[in-house]
């Protein structure tokens, strides 16, 4: 199967800790890639980034007439799927600098549904970011790490890459390297502030840090990214939110609670270090859905049925 299988690893492991995809979703995808290198292995492509555009719509056109394991067809849905996987593997490998471009832009076929992303209430974030209570070293990084992830929406690979010269306390910001190397300096709230002083003053100093890294595991090294998903989840779990709770949540919430506050979409762009608009614009869609519910909910002709007559008893036209 050539290089795809070292790819694809890479990219689920991208999606299992930036993402927080359920152990089911990892495996439909790691099918479906399997599914791509089989196509890819039949076309005598060793790499994926020799794929072509046209290689790729001939991917569509051979999941249409391929027998599942079962002897039918690929369902359009199962197409589909096949289709995310493939795009998302091209997407991650143009963005980790890892391919010079992305094949699959134009790829036809049947798509799904766009998914909204998944944000917390400001009361479910509450409830998150008080959980990590005490002085203690771990307790205060703990702490440090939800603060910033909600106050900044940095990824947490972008997170865990901070060196303490990334940080600027009086001014409050902080430089993170995003994805294709772009650059990027993020206000940080005085909250967060607030909890980087103590982790500096108190709580890193005691871990005996080995490097520059800003956050650090118990051995005193950096703190990986499958690190801090594992603090996240166990914060989530003992703030009763279970499942629903990774990284890539609290950068869903930071952006969705700012455009509920009425910031510009542009700016929040800037701010989640996207590179293009239509990327930060699905969130737009979450504070839309939220303010009708709100509106049905609070509105008190938001819900009428309708009667079929006017006001004066005559049928309406």
């Amino acid at each position: 199967m050539g290089a795809l299988p070292r790819f694809a690893d890479r990219y689920l492991d991208h999606l299992a800790v930036e993402r927080g995809l359920s152990a089911n979703s990892l495996a439909a995808y790691r099918r479906d890639l399997r599914l791509y290198g089989a196509y890819l292995d039949e076309r005598a492509i060793a790499d994926p980034r020799e794929a072509t555009r046209g290689d790729l719509a001939d991917f569509v056109a051979w999941l249409r007439v391929r027998p599942t394991p079962r002897g039918g067809l690929y369902a359009a849905s199962s197409i589909a799927r096949a289709l995310v996987a493939v795009r998302g593997l091209h997407r991650f490998l143009l963005d980790e600098g890892l391919a010079a471009e992305d094949p699959s832009g134009e790829l036809a076929g049947p798509r799904p549904g766009q998914r909204l992303p998944k944000a917390l209430s400001a009361v479910e974030v509450e409830a998150l970011l008080a959980v990590p209570t005490g002085e203690d070293p771990v307790a205060l990084r703990d702490r440090v790490l939800l603060e910033l992830l909600y106050a900044t929406g940095l990824r947490i690979s972008e997170l865990v890459a901070l060196d303490v010269d990334d940080v600027d306390l009086e001014g409050r910001t902080a430089r993170a390297l995003g994805k294709g190397g772009r650059e990027r300096v993020v206000p940080v709230g005085r909250v967060a502030a607030e909890a980087l002083d103590a982790w500096l003053v108190r709580g890193r100093p005691a871990l005996a840090p080995r490097g520059p890294a800003l956050l650090l595991n118990q051995r005193g090294g950096r703190l990986t990214r499958q690190g801090g998903w594992k603090i996240v989840k166990a914060h989530a779990d003992a703030a009763g939110l279970g499942e629903r709770v990774s990284p890539h949540t609290l950068r869903h919430s930071f952006a969705t609670h700012l455009l509920d506050g009425g910031a510009d979409v542009r700016v929040v762009q800037d701010l989640l270090g996207h590179a293009s608009v239509n990327t930060t614009q699905v969130y737009t869609l979450v504070t839309e859905e939220r303010l009708r519910a709100v509106y049905d909910a609070a509105h008190p002709r938001a819900s009428l049925e309708p009667s079929g007559e006017t006001d004066e008893g005559a049928p309406t036209s």
